[in-house]
């Protein structure tokens, strides 16, 4: 597995480098987390049960939620490791993530992480850690939405530090370049392969007027088939998310054909050109990505190999660990704050 180098900004890699990095198939990092699948055992064996039943309720009450919970995971991994600190609240002593300009309009379900903390802390007090939860409750979420499933190491400790920082530079954002996400996810320790599964998870969820808007009004007509269907939906697009002057926070489905259905409809949406995201399109797209390229048509064509690619990557990319929270962390009794 691989692991996050600690320290300052993702370093930016030259085109060379990265083909290199690519072909050797190596991570980046080399240590192991201490994680298994029975950790809570013998202190709380009702942990899985729990968080199962209260991210049923909430994928109930409002299917969206699901999104949220794996998009909220995706941004805790890729700073500092899978270490919770996405989670904690801005103090006087403390920056924390949210307000970086990758999280401030984008993070969502942070209550429904503070519910199944509180859930927990009565069963088991003290000893879950909001990290685990959070990865937990990911799995869940992509489950009830429909497939797959996987088990999930535990055993992970909450960081005291967060970094603001590191949300700034290491979170892919939706104009960014393919090179650029490549970049991010290969500082991470996770393959092309990994970038392109873990993509698939905006088969769920919404994205902001603000994140599309140059795609709808710059190459959108471009990359589309420009089916009836897809020109119907463009011209939707654009009736809620105009040119200028406004709508910023209108939102709408990354996959408009089974916008709540964990599936690989989002897959064929990049064949047709139909990718609401500039950053998401460019896997099929781009002239540099024939490896991306290729594998989108794979998994829009074999539904299976995207379950088990993505099962695989979501585990790869939770094991990405912060070494300094297993020496220096904590199990957070409020997911928001420190311990005092």
């Amino acid at each position: 597995m691989a692991f996050p180098l600690q320290g300052p900004k993702l370093p930016k890699l030259p085109f060379s480098v990265l083909i290199i990095i690519s072909i050797l198939g190596r991570s980046l990092h080399a240590s192991e987390p201490p994680l298994t699948l029975d950790h809570y055992a013998p202190t709380c064996p009702g942990v899985f049960e729990i968080i199962k039943k209260e991210m049923e309720c909430e994928v109930l009450s409002d299917p969206r939620n699901a999104a949220l919970i794996v998009r909220l995971h995706f941004h805790d991994c890729f700073v500092q490791g899978c270490d919770g600190s996405v989670l904690l609240d801005d103090t006087i002593t403390l920056q924390g993530e949210k307000k970086a300009s990758a999280s401030i309009n984008s993070l969502g379900g942070f209550k429904i992480i503070d519910r199944i903390k509180n859930k927990i802390e009565s069963e088991c007090p003290g000893i879950v850690s909001c990290a685990d939860i959070l990865t937990i409750a990911a799995r869940d979420a992509v489950l009830l939405v429909g497939e797959p499933y996987w088990d999930v190491p535990v055993g992970r400790k909450d960081s005291k530090t967060a970094s603001f920082e590191l949300a700034e530079s290491n979170i892919p954002t939706a104009d960014e370049s393919l090179l650029s996400i490549i970049t991010k996810f290969l500082y991470q320790g996770l393959s092309v392969t990994d970038l392109v599964a873990l993509s698939g998870a905006h088969t769920i969820g919404t994205a902001r007027c603000a994140s599309f808007r140059a795609r709808i009004y710059g190459d959108f007509e471009t990359t589309s088939d420009r089916s009836p269907v897809s020109e119907t939906h463009l011209n939707s697009l654009k009736s809620m998310c105009p040119a200028t002057g406004g709508g910023d926070n209108n939102i709408s489905a990354m996959d408009y054909v089974t916008p709540n259905l964990f599936d690989n409809s989002f897959y064929h949406l990049l064949l047709k050109g139909d990718g609401l995201l500039n950053s998401d399109q460019e896997l099929y797209s781009s002239m540099l990505g024939l490896e991306t390229k290729n594998l989108v048509i794979k998994y829009a064509h074999d539904p299976v190999a995207f379950f088990q690619q993505f099962s695989y990557s979501m585990v790869k990319m939770g094991n990405i660990t912060n070494p300094d929270s297993f020496v220096n962390g904590e199990i957070r009794t409020d997911c928001r704050f420190i311990n005092a």
